[in-house]
C-alpha cells in the first residue's frame, strides 16, 4: 500500500510539471560574432523548453542543452541528416554542446525517444519539438 501512494505522489508531481511546460514559445536563435548560432535548450519531465526553435541555413549552430535534475533519463535525438542535423545525446545534470551546421530549409523535428516498459514513450507524453531552418 506504501509503494502505491509513494507512486501516486510521483505521477502527480510528474503531471504538474508537465502541465507548467506545454506552452510553445519560438525561440530564434541570432548568429555571434564568430558566425555561430547558439541556443540554450532544457529538457524535463516531458517538456523541451525551447521546444521551436529558428536558425539560418549554412550557419553552425551551437545546442547547449542539459537536463532538469530528476530520475527519469532524457536524450535529444535530430534524424535529419538530409539537413546536416543528425543528433542522438543523453540529457545530462550538465550542460553539453552540440555542434551541427543546417544545410537545407525547412522544418525538422527533434524528440526525447524515452520509453518506460509499456507507458507512452517520452514523445508521445510532449517532449518535442521542431527546428525551423530559414534562409
Amino acid at each position: 500500500m506504501r509503494y502505491i501512494f509513494f507512486i501516486l505522489v510521483f505521477l502527480s508531481a510528474v503531471g504538474l510539471v508537465y502541465a507548467q511546460h506545454t506552452g510553445k514559445k519560438a525561440y530564434t536563435a541570432t548568429i555571434d560574432e564568430d558566425g555561430v548560432q547558439r541556443i540554450e535548450m532544457t529538457g524535463g519531465e516531458y517538456y523541451f523548453e525551447p521546444d521551436h526553435i529558428i536558425v539560418t541555413v549554412n550557419k553552425p549552430v551551437a545546442l547547449t542543452v542539459k537536463k532538469e535534475p530528476g530520475i527519469v533519463p532524457h536524450n535529444i535525438v535530430i534524424n535529419a541528416p538530409e539537413a546536416g542535423m543528425n543528433v542522438r545525446t543523453k540529457l545530462a545534470n550538465d550542460a553539453q554542446v552540440i555542434m551541427f551546421t543546417p544545410i537545407k530549409i525547412g522544418t525538422y523535428p527533434f524528440i526525447c525517444d524515452k520509453k518506460f516498459l509499456f507507458f507512452k514513450s517520452h514523445d508521445e507524453k510532449g517532449m518535442k519539438g521542431v527546428i525551423e531552418v530559414i534562409e
